[in-house]
């Protein structure tokens, strides 16, 4: 015999599909422009208000164990295979269900609540839709584990309320704010929280039989995979459309034929990336084949202060301008054959050059601790990219000692050339305010002064030390009175209100 309830839900159900029948079949010529765009306010509403209806249904389903009884592998695939629909959907479905949606746990003693009670009230109200819903969620889940569950309640309350003003692709610069205030320093952000996050997932093949790779890399993996991309996917290797362009090698690649294939090599750097992933993936790929990168092997440079090390706090710089944390570098070092590390005194001298196995050339090593990228003023270029320059040129009476050498990319090295459209590079004395280091000297026709300059962007520390004492002392030093994390985040996360 039906319930009285059971008779209520169907006759919602009846009402709602005869309703939708009436919609589809009037004609909306006559209606007003204003009562156009009322019409399409009111149903969006009403489709958002369905959607959480949605959610209790995906509940009752996985309670009742519909899915496993369907032979269905995941909740997801069986809401793909019943309501056909994507897969992507599918799983965007289940996950808000289960954020969102109040589920009876065997245990509990209180009534339970959603996981994103304001989300789950704003799509109750059809304020928000499953696409809010979904960044929302991917901000939640990118909070560190150590964040206080009264700031990760709050969080959650006021990107919940900002959803309801924004269109979800405004929302994530919402969500980064959120996720600087309540970590600004990355101090609470640990390793079991990177390793939570990383995935890789490739889409089904489009009609084009196109795949999308959508990667989260830990630090470690990011430091491997910055290694490898250093030198297969530098201009000219592993060119599909070059016959004549190498691969893997197992030794040191003439230079004539790299810049060969460099010079007719018109790829753009995602292209080069994806020919070089090709050639790792590829069943012959050999790691051993790699060989050597501008002198160096192939491999995982780190460079860390002793105080970092001594404390196992921090991070630990690559030569391809990554970071990763002193800890985890320890871990890397100790699994991994091919990392070679670079320990600085407080000065930025180097104090120890070490690797897990393979001979390395010291020297270059030295300029990678101390100089971490190209020298010329305003280069952004790693280390990783760079080539060992002379000071004063070899071919000019130059020492290949380590206080004549200095880093420089491939264009900024082309730069240093004779001739009054040359530049020049010197070493700054002792009386300079960074001994040591590498000045570039500008062409009179870019700087009349010619003034040596040098690049602070690879120790950004260095800019604050090149600020007026003032604007050092108001912007930096002068203490500041701690704000409770409600305050700052509403203060910077506030939108106004249209009425305002």
């Amino acid at each position: 015999m039906e319930s009285r309830g059971e008779s209520a839900i169907a006759t919602g159900a009846q009402a709602l599909v005869a309703a939708v029948d009436t919609l589809t079949a009037l004609s909306l010529i006559p209606v007003s422009d204003t009562d156009i765009v009322t019409l399409m306010q009111q149903i969006e509403t009403s489709t958002r208000r369905l959607a959480s209806v949605t959610q209790d249904l995906i509940v009752q389903a996985c309670t009742r164990s519909l899915p496993t009884r369907n032979g269905s592998a995941s909740p997801a695939l069986y809401l793909q295979a019943v309501l056909h629909i994507s897969h992507a959907d599918a799983i965007n479905r289940w996950r808000a269900a289960e954020d969102l949606a109040v589920w009876h746990r065997v245990g509990d003693e209180a009534d339970p609540a959603p996981v994103l009670p304001c989300a789950a009230q704003a799509l109750d109200e059809g304020a928000i839709s499953l696409d809010h819903v979904r960044v929302i969620r991917q901000v939640m889940n990118r909070l560190p584990g150590k964040v206080a569950p009264e700031a990760r309640a709050y969080a959650e309350q006021q990107l919940a309320q900002q959803a309801r003003a924004l269109d979800p692709t405004q929302l994530p610069r919402i969500g980064e704010r959120v996720l600087g205030f309540l970590d600004p320093d990355g101090t609470l952000t640990e390793d079991t929280d990177r390793q939570r996050l990383r995935s890789a997932s490739v889409s089904p093949q489009r009609y084009d039989l196109m795949s999308t790779l959508t990667v989260e890399l830990t630090p470690d993996a990011r430091s491997a995979f910055d290694a490898v991309m250093a030198k297969l996917a530098r201009p000219g290797m592993c060119n599909p459309a070059d016959k004549e362009s190498p691969w893997a090698d197992d030794g040191e690649l003439p230079r004539d034929l790299v810049e060969a294939c460099a010079a007719r090599d018109e790829r753009t750097k995602v292209q080069r990336q994806h020919d070089a992933l090709l050639a790792v993936l590829h069943p012959d790929f050999n790691p051993a084949k790699l060989g050597s990168h501008r002198g160096l092997p192939v491999a995982t440079i780190l460079t860390m202060s002793i105080e970092d090390l001594e404390r196992a706090a921090g991070v630990a710089t690559t030569a391809t301008g990554g970071q990763v944390p002193v800890a985890d570098a320890v871990k890397l070092v100790a699994r991994r054959s091919k990392t070679f590390v670079l320990v600085k005194n407080k000065d930025g001298m180097p104090l120890h050059i070490g690797e897990a196995r393979l001979a390395n050339p010291a020297q270059r090593l030295a300029l990678i601790a101390t100089e971490r990228g190209c020298t010329r003023p305003g280069c952004t270029a790693p280390s990783s990219m760079c080539a060992v320059h002379h000071v004063t040129e070899f071919s000019k009476g130059g020492k290949t000692d380590i206080e004549n050498l200095t880093l420089a990319c491939d264009h900024c090295h082309a730069l240093v050339k004779d001739g009054p459209r040359g530049w020049t590079t010197i070493k700054l004395g002792q009386e300079s305010d960074f001994p040591g280091r590498t000045a570039w000297i500008a062409p009179a026709h870019v700087d009349p002064t010619r003034a040596p300059q040098i690049n602070h962007l690879h120790h950004p520390g260095e800019m604050l030390t090149a600020a007026p004492p003032s604007v050092r002392t108001r912007s930096f030093c002068n203490p500041v009175r701690p704000q409770p994390v409600q305050d700052r985040i509403a203060r910077r996360t506030s939108t106004p209100s249209p009425r305002q």
